[in-house]
């Protein structure tokens, strides 16, 4: 039986659906339409090539660790597409999909899991903020973001390249930490322009939903005032639909919105899991038929908005994407360990720096032992 609280606008069979609040198109001239979807099958694509390139380099030794986003791609890119420029994204560690949209070379995203860096891109460059590994710890980050754009006068100016929303992405397992739910009641009680975006993938490493929550998780939001709805995280129309309705309200100046996308994490938790050990085979199954990237593909080719030539050229671009990432992921340079003590400050202090100085004195006691600062 369907859930008449999913929202949905492309079936897993790749056909189109109505919906009586949201819709997808709207606007927009049939080419048009058709291009923006073919658009997001390309992002989707090529997001799902670097997740298993990534996968693969960390399996060869090139990274200490990879969060995988298998399966999540539609979520992903349907929020992501949905922001205007002005607007702030505030990710966990797996928004790899949302980092694609704002402009982020995904060798940037390795050099962190390399450990070669903390994060190699400029959040006011992208307005996509740094990975959070403390887990639920950027809802407070964005909702505090989002109280200071409140105060700037960047709300309800009715002017498109002004008004700005806040984008705070964490998982379902994250939606039990207590700085979310203290996110949740900040963002009430300030009204603060915040959407926050639950990709619900069922399991939070090795603890299914049945085990968090005794409700749906956006039924929750409902007890800190504002509203809350459920989308199908595999389906990137509604996902965008239903994200720039929310990013819309909050911009509007009608506070937070919360959006669980119902999705399923295909992979494992992270390169370090063996989800084996914890879930069925029969659910990976079951979920390979709601596959977010083959539903738009049936979907473009059923209805003659890409041809053979077409398809073949994306899965080329994501072939030389993918020897983009190879290549560069094994030239990164190491880092110096006292660069470690650089872009901590602004301005760094002299307490930072006489720790620093000492630091650099102690490595330079193993001159010739081939360790250098």
């Amino acid at each position: 039986m369907a859930d008449p609280d999913l929202i949905q606008l492309l079936t897993p069979e790749g056909e189109r659906v109505e919906h009586p609040d949201y819709s997808f198109g709207a606007g927009l001239t049939a080419e048009e339409e058709a291009e923006q979807i073919r658009g997001f099958y390309r992002d989707m694509v090529l997001t799902r090539r670097i997740d298993t390139e990534a996968t693969a380099l960390q399996r060869h030794g090139e990274l200490g660790l990879w969060a995988q986003l298998l399966g999540q791609e539609a979520a992903q890119i349907g929020a992501g597409r949905a922001l205007r420029r002005q607007d702030f994204v505030f990710p966990t560690y797996r928004e790899h999909g949302v980092a694609w949209c704002r402009g982020i070379d995904p060798l940037q995203l390795l050099g962190l899991f390399r450990g070669v860096d903390q994060g190699g891109w400029d959040p006011h460059e992208s307005n996509f903020h740094l990975y959070t590994v403390v887990i639920g710890a950027q809802t407070l980050h964005a909702t505090g973001y989002a109280m200071g754009v409140q105060r700037d006068g960047l709300v309800g100016t009715d002017d498109p390249d002004r008004d700005t929303a806040v984008l705070a992405h964490f998982g379902d397992g994250a939606s039990s930490q207590g700085d979310v739910n203290e996110a949740f009641i900040f963002a009430a009680s300030y009204n603060a322009p915040v959407v926050f975006f639950c990709q619900n993938n069922q399991w939070a490493i090795s603890e299914p939903i049945e085990r968090q929550t005794r409700i749906p998780l956006f039924q929750r939001a409902l007890g800190f005032g504002f509203p809350g709805m459920r989308v199908d995280g595999n389906d990137v129309l509604a996902t965008y639909a239903v994200t720039q309705a929310a990013l819309d309200h909050a911009r509007e100046g009608q506070g937070p919105t919360f959006v669980e996308a119902y999705t399923y994490r295909m992979g494992a938790h992270t390169t370090t899991d063996d989800p084996t050990r914890y879930r069925l085979s029969d659910d990976v199954e079951r979920w390979k038929l709601r596959d977010p990237i083959a539903r738009v593909e049936a979907y473009l080719t059923r209805n003659g908005l890409a041809d053979a030539d077409y398809l073949d050229s994306i899965k080329a671009e994501a072939d030389d994407l993918g020897a983009h990432l190879r290549a560069g992921c094994r030239t990164m340079p190491d880092p110096t360990p006292t660069s470690v003590f650089d872009h901590v400050y602004a301005e760094m202090p002299e307490e930072l720096r006489a720790q620093r100085d000492e630091f650099a004195a102690y490595l330079a006691s193993f001159e010739g032992e081939g360790v250098s600062a």
